[in-house]
């Protein structure tokens, strides 16, 4: 067998913050303001990370390697005064919300199938801008 995979040892499970991050930074780079920002629209309020949290977090998938500095500036900011760190994906953190993504997709059918939600109940209601 080829496959890198067999006997291979599951990742434990992200922390909800990290997890948070990871999808976040997944469509663009971003700086820690707009980080907390995204996650906050995206959760629509529900979920809110400080600064300690935020920086805390960043500092360990930063040196998991999860996440990087990227030189990459929006459109909208190619003059950021404050210098901010963005930060990005790196290819093992996609890889790595990927599997978080789908062991909670995972859990949820396991709730379906036990009658205690319904996916179709899960879906966002009105747009998402």
């Amino acid at each position: 067998m080829t496959d890198s995979s067999v006997g291979a040892t599951p990742r434990p499970p992200l922390n909800p913050s990290e997890f948070h991050i990871l999808l976040a930074l997944a469509d663009a780079p971003r700086h820690g303001y707009g980080i907390m920002q995204e996650v906050e629209k995206r959760a629509r309020g529900r979920v809110r990370l400080g600064p300690g949290t935020l920086y805390g977090a960043i500092k360990r998938m930063l040196a998991a390697g999860l996440i990087e500095e990227s030189d990459q500036r929006p459109a909208s900011e190619p003059d950021d005064r404050r210098r901010r760190s963005y930060y990005r994906l790196t290819r093992l953190g996609r890889q790595v919300a990927t599997e978080e993504a789908q062991r909670l997709a995972a859990l949820l059918h396991v709730a379906e199938a036990k009658r205690l939600i319904r996916t179709s109940d899960l879906a966002p209601r009105g747009a998402e801008g």
